[in-house]
């Protein structure tokens, strides 16, 4: 490996130790091994810039702007009503609210950190209210928050689609069934957790009245998948003018229809979307910047001459892509974990056979998990500010959630129908 590669990378790791922002990490490490291999800076400055030309990607602010309209107004309370009448009455009720109810928000919103600031903020002191212990009650709401980007609208999603050149529509109907899929098996370790912890907190079973009036409440958050996924299957419109039309009607639900918005939190949410927006695009920006010094280095070719020996098996080929992306997600944030990594990786999977989607939900799957493991895990300091518990805590009481996870992953890299069915 050349002496700017190893310089890029050795500085890279070190500021993200010292716990500098990724994006500047990122960004001081190209600069590093552009100085050290001769390449003018103005090439960081002009790969930033290109990056950013794509399409698909003006999807991200949309989505970003629709969830933060929905999540200062009434949408996640009429979602948590719905859950709580359908899965309530299960032993550890509550945890199941949460977990279903993020997946109801994560079409909605495409972001993690977002799905369990909305949802968690609500459901966290609820289910301490109600007597569940604080480290299951936090620990279900962060790690149910992964749902956020596996259920589309996504915005790692896109970024991946974006990076590789697959396409966003058919991703987000792809990642449809495995982000249904992982819910389920995240209620069935709430489930197990509640009945050895002796947990015995259940509501009564809703009544049919009770149920239908909580959907008819919800109907227009109900709305919003069925306007995304229905307008993007039905070839109506693209992602990017489905996340066009989720803002218009946010505004119209919450601004008209219900009224939930103010001026002063319509303030709010142009402030929290702007700088969620710009926190991802400068991450992003910079991240396009090292793969494309990588590219010019020939690390690809390195990094498919390292796996060689595992490249003729696909199982085992993914198993270390896998394995390499839960290592990058402790130390790095999900999105440059993508960027990054899915252009090294994406030639040897399609060399292999796996299909592009299916390895897309695979990556995105990974890159959750990444949400939950520090000391980057995103999900446990947003969790840590609700509860006010200590992040050390959170990270123990989050283990049987990531094993789940990791199992699910297992089985959605063996059976690739699951991801690959609905297309």
């Amino acid at each position: 490996m050349e002496l700017p590669v190893v310089l890029t990378l050795v500085t890279m790791v070190v500021l993200l130790v010292l716990s500098a922002p990724i994006a500047v990490a990122i960004g001081l490490s190209v600069i590093v091994g552009c100085l050290a291999g001769d390449l003018p800076v103005t090439f960081v400055i002009e790969k930033m810039v290109t990056s950013l030309d794509s399409f698909p990607l003006l999807a991200v602010p949309f989505f970003i702007l629709a969830g933060e309209i929905m999540q200062k107004g009434t949408m996640a309370d009429a979602l948590l009503r719905v859950s709580r009448c359908l899965v309530g009455h299960i032993p550890g009720g509550m945890a199941h609210v949460s977990i279903l109810t993020c997946m109801f928000y994560g079409a909605l919103s495409g972001s993690s950190p977002a799905t369990v600031a909305a949802v968690g903020g609500i459901m966290i002191p609820a289910m301490e209210k109600d007597g569940y212990p604080k480290d299951f009650s936090t620990a279900v709401n962060v790690s149910a928050g992964c749902l956020g980007v596996m259920i589309p609208p996504s915005v790692p999603l896109i970024i991946y689609g974006a990076s590789v050149g697959v396409s966003v529509s058919d991703l987000f109907i792809a990642g449809i069934l495995p982000g249904v899929f992982v819910g389920v098996c995240l209620m069935i370790t709430s489930y197990f957790i509640v009945r050895r912890r002796g947990i015995q907190i259940v509501f009564p079973r809703a009544t049919m009245r009770e149920t239908l009036r909580a959907l008819w409440d919800a109907k227009h958050a109900l709305m919003v998948p069925l306007i995304v996924l229905g307008g993007i299957y039905g070839g109506i419109f693209t992602p990017t003018e489905a996340g066009a039309m989720t803002v218009a009607y946010a505004l119209l639900a919450e601004g008209l229809l219900m009224r939930s918005l103010s001026w002063r939190k319509l303030y709010e949410v142009l402030k929290g979307a702007t700088i969620t927006n710009a926190t991802i695009f400068i991450i992003m920006c910079c991240a396009c910047a090292l793969g494309q010094l990588l590219l010019i280095y020939n690390v690809s070719d390195a990094v498919a001459s390292m796996l060689e020996c595992v490249a003729h098996n696909k199982y085992a080929l993914i198993a270390v892509i896998i394995l390499v992306m839960l290592i990058a997600g402790t130390f790095m944030e999900a999105l440059a974990n993508i960027i990054i990594l899915a252009p090294l990786m994406f030639p040897m999977i399609k060399a292999v056979g796996v299909d592009p989607i299916h390895f897309g939900i695979i990556m995105i799957v990974s890159a959750a998990m990444g949400f939950l493991t520090p000391p980057v895990g995103v999900n446990l300091f947003v969790g840590c500010g609700i509860s006010k518990m200590s992040i050390e805590k959170l990270s123990i009481g989050v283990i049987p959630y990531l094993v789940t996870m990791l199992i699910a992953l297992g089985v959605l890299v063996a059976v690739p129908q699951i991801s690959l069915l609905l297309l």
